[in-house]
């Protein structure tokens, strides 16, 4: 197997440039996201694509994928997720090929913490990636971002030749997969639309219609689509109102099934998570 990982612990510019090094091998990058929206065509192998992988693979995965594949690892305040929660042997088994390259693990919060590759227990290369300065002064700070678009602004930004496309970045609950408050998926999402609109990464599977271009094209006398765009703003506001007080009236209601989950999470043990993230004032979940 021949793999050019960065070494792990680099910083700065070296980070950047030996990164670009390494996803400048191929002509196209996939970053798969953990969504329903992922269909088998879009995970068809070539010799000239990389698709990239993020934490629980067999979200996507039914059975061992043979392309050239890279997993990414989210880090925590205990490490990487997948270290802590002893998952990394049911997730490499579904990449572990002569094309599995290894293991990138990333950090975005300023509170999460990288496992040392040994910790990973696997023969495989494990490098490291700190996005986290790169999104300090960028994503809102009530939030953490997702690895899959703090990965994506990360190649958007090595302005590659490779073709980048994202495939089930959707942003939709499922009945299987839930989303977590801890991201802005509308922020995430406003922002992968410019990118996308603006050609600088691509999507596999259904892109979303540009409605305020279509409705400015159908009323060329309103002003444009600044114009469309503010109306567009005053409406969401408006249901956006709307739905807060049924979601208001909705958290009344429950309260009382609130309280009695809460006692009873009292009584539970706290993971090594939970105590860390407790001590450091974050959110547990």
């Amino acid at each position: 197997m021949t793999s050019a990982l960065p070494r792990f612990g680099l910083t700065g510019d070296d980070q950047r440039d030996a990164w670009r090094a390494f996803f400048g091998r191929y002509r196209r990058i996939v970053l798969v996201a953990n969504s329903d929206a992922v269909t088998p065509s879009m995970l068809e192998p070539d010799d000239e694509t990389l698709f990239v992988f993020f934490n629980k693979v067999y979200k996507v995965l039914i059975q061992p994928f043979g392309g050239h594949a890279l997993l990414v690892a989210r880090s925590s305040p205990a490490g990487a997720n997948i270290v802590y929660r002893r998952e990394v042997g049911d997730v490499t088994r579904l990449l572990r090929s002569d094309r599995f390259l290894g293991v990138c693990s990333i950090r975005v919060g300023g509170r999460e913490r990288f496992s040392a590759p040994e910790e990973f227990e696997i023969a495989e290369p494990v490098s490291s990636l700190d996005l986290q300065p790169a999104l300090a002064d960028f994503y809102p700070t009530t939030h953490l971002a997702t690895s899959g678009f703090a990965l994506t602004v990360f190649l958007a930004d090595l302005r590659l030749d490779a073709r980048i496309q994202l495939a089930g970045f959707t942003a939709r609950r499922s009945l299987r997969w839930k989303l977590f408050a801890d991201h802005d998926w509308t922020f995430e999402q406003i922002v992968l639309r410019l990118l996308l609109r603006a050609g600088r990464v691509e999507a596999l599977g259904p892109v979303p219609d540009a409605t305020m271009t279509a409705i400015a094209r159908r009323f060329p006398d309103v002003g444009g689509e600044q114009a469309v765009a503010l109306a567009a703003a005053e409406v969401v506001a408006e249901r956006l109102e709307n739905a807060n007080v049924a979601i208001e009236d909705l958290h009344r209601l429950t309260r009382p099934q609130r309280r009695l989950r809460e006692a009873l999470d009292r009584l539970k043990l706290k993971t090594r998570k939970a105590k860390l993230a407790a001590r450091d004032g974050t959110s547990s979940g």
